[in-house]
């Protein structure tokens, strides 16, 4: 374990965020008041704030003597307390620096622990900085690494071009979440429950959606729906004709005059049919992802996919037969046991379907995932993420004539890297740009979801539905009247 004593709980989440992306092993507690801890600590980091300054100190518990420590780093530096950022990223610097000579080690964001590199980039873009102004001071203000830097900015200007297309200020997106999957896989913190135990209660959840899906058709009668898309879970464990409900209540309720993409996650294989496609097709969804994850059979059984390699690939060919012209399939960098060979097969067979768009994630562990939950289970699992793997999936992506055209990341990744979507020339995903650069308002319906009003002056607020099905279903009255006070003079 490593703990963070602070004096005053100023930057306590932005400091966890960087220790833990030196160590993502290990626990980080962050504290104001000194405490016992239940396991062994192997470093202690202090932060005082004085007045105009900041002593950083690193201490490691004396292996001998347990109640003294051995003091391996200390400094005070001066701080400018009227600019909250400027000494945030000021503080951020000094224990990086700290951090980054006692392990050896660099992070190749740099201090960046936010979720959305691409959206720095692209606000300087729009502030009228050329790319090698924003480069520079991504740099300095940061130190993420040059390669990192280009990636932000070439995703940057080409964001700038699709966003162009949509209508920022009077229109508005909608995500539809449908939180039931075939099993839970082994890494996975999203609001998904088993279908096994809900699907009795289907019917009755879309009734509730259904209600929320009214009033956003009364709400946003005056707007411009730009986008739409299902989510989950995964969208295709409803029947057909649970499909063709929700679709026909969304074609019913919504102008779709304005509409530019229509995504459903058809994401596990073995949720797909030939009946459910049948569906999606006679409603004009334009896009769809059938997620493989990995092409290898091992990997698969052992994070509870539940499907085969096999299935992912006639799942694939059965979409193309039927028109689908915009099927974007997900990988996952950093999987249980699996080496740089095992993905670079991945992406060899990719290569035989050539999807539209690739999106390769880096492994994320939530806390709320089995495999952090209990992880004394699988504490002989490897877990590898590199460079080289980003390097090979961006080569073959390149390869498929795809670009990057966007970038997050999460806490907790493995190697500290992030989530790249790679898309063919007319293929990005509108509402994954969206949902990363929150310049539009976006509407969310279902249990778990999190809709987001985005003010003319960028100002962002949000409000969720509950997590659990039962007590969205129950309080759904309460998540509408949440959706009228967010949204209610929009």
């Amino acid at each position: 374990m490593i703990t963070v004593q602070l004096n005053k709980d100023d930057f306590a989440y932005d400091i966890h965020s960087l220790v833990k992306a030196f160590c993502p092993s290990e626990n980080v507690s962050v504290f104001t008041d000194p405490k016992a801890v239940s396991e062994p600590v192997q470093l202690e980091i202090y932060v005082d704030y004085a007045p105009g300054q900041v002593r950083l100190a690193l201490a490691e518990p004396h292996k001998q003597e347990e109640a003294q420590t051995e003091k391996l780093y200390e400094e005070v530096f001066e701080v400018n307390e009227s600019d909250r950022k400027e000494m945030k990223n000021l503080l951020k610097q000094h224990i990086y620096q700290m951090l980054s000579a006692h392990t050896g080690t660099t992070l190749p964001w740099g201090t960046l622990t936010g979720v959305r590199p691409v959206k720095l980039a692209l606000t300087m873009l729009e502030q009228g900085k050329d790319p090698q102004e924003a480069a520079g001071y991504m740099k300095h203000a940061y130190g993420a690494s040059s390669e990192k830097i280009r990636l932000s900015l070439e995703i940057a200007q080409r964001e700038r071009e699709l966003l162009k297309r949509l209508d920022l200020e009077t229109g508005y997106s909608l995500y539809i979440g449908i939180p039931f999957c075939p099993s839970t896989c082994l890494y996975c913190s999203f609001t998904s429950f088993p279908l096994s135990v809900w699907e009795s209660r289907v019917d009755t959840y879309l009734d509730a959606l259904e209600r929320e899906i009214a009033f956003t058709s009364e709400a946003f009668a005056h707007k411009h729906l730009n986008s739409i898309y299902i989510g989950g879970g995964t969208p295709t464990t409803l029947a057909p004709r649970q499909l063709d409900r929700l679709l026909t209540c969304l074609e019913q309720s919504l102008d779709f005059a304005h509409l530019l993409e229509f995504t459903a996650e058809a994401g596990r294989p073995d949720s797909i049919t030939k009946e459910k496609l049948d569906v999606l097709r006679a409603h004009g969804i334009s896009r769809i992802s059938i997620n493989p994850q990995t092409m290898k059979q091992e990997t698969l059984d052992l994070i509870g996919r539940r499907h085969t390699v096999t299935q992912t690939v006639e799942s694939f060919y059965l979409a193309r037969s039927m028109g689908f012209t915009n099927i974007n399939m997900d990988l996952i960098m950093g999987l249980p046991q699996e080496t740089l060979t095992d993905v670079r097969h991945t992406l060899d067979e990719l290569k035989k379907l050539m999807p539209d768009s690739i999106t390769v994630h880096s492994l994320a562990v939530k806390r709320a995932a089995r495999l952090q939950m209990f992880k004394e289970d699988y504490a002989g699992l490897k877990m590898v993420n590199t460079q080289q793997h980003l390097d090979a999936a961006a080569q073959a992506c390149a390869q498929m004539g795809m670009v990057p055209y966007y970038l997050y990341r999460q806490k907790n990744m493995a190697g500290n890297f992030e989530n790249v979507g790679y898309a063919k020339v007319g293929k990005a995903g509108i509402y994954n740009v969206l949902i990363m650069e929150e310049v539009q308002t976006i509407v969310a319906c279902g249990a778990g979801s999190i809709s987001k009003r985005v003010y003319p002056d960028g100002h962002i607020e949000r409000c969720e539905n509950v997590k659990d099905v039962s007590q969205y279903m129950e309080r759904i009255g309460e998540m509408i009247e949440r959706k009228k006070h967010l949204f209610c003079d929009c």
